[in-house]
């Protein structure tokens, strides 16, 4: 049962920051959004897509964990 919960909530959380990393990233380079100072800021661009990768690692880890086996 534990490790069905930290295998979803590493999948869900690692997803959710895949997604702000991308919207970060792409607020950083183009503006998407406008009027906030995240606008064309290459800060946000490198920052975003650091989140990304972050992500994108914890969804991983969360798909590879395997659930124990049943004991007999």
């Amino acid at each position: 049962m534990q490790m069905s919960v930290l295998k979803w909530g590493l999948l869900v959380v690692g997803i959710l920051l895949l997604l702000a990393g991308i919207v970060f990233a792409l607020q950083g380079a183009t503006g998407i959004g406008g009027g906030s100072s995240m606008d064309n800021n290459p800060f946000w661009i490198y920052a975003g897509a650091v989140i990304a990768v972050i992500g994108a690692a914890l969804a991983v880890v969360g798909i590879r964990i395997r659930s124990p086996k049943p004991t007999s």
